[in-house]
């Protein structure tokens, strides 16, 4: 399944996309947690800058 993923996103007329990987701080807890989220680069600075 891996593979048929990637490639569709290896198509030529395909947007580019980019695995953002993130910590958040736990709600009531000492720990962290990551999160990750695929999406188009355009869109991964404005993600990243937002905070969210």
């Amino acid at each position: 399944m891996a593979k048929k993923t990637v490639a569709t996103l290896k198509k030529a007329d395909a947007k580019t996309f980019t695995k953002v990987i993130r910590m958040m701080k736990k709600e009531g807890g000492k720990g962290y947690s990551f999160v990750e989220q695929v999406v188009p680069t355009d869109e991964a600075d404005k993600l990243l800058a937002s905070g969210k």
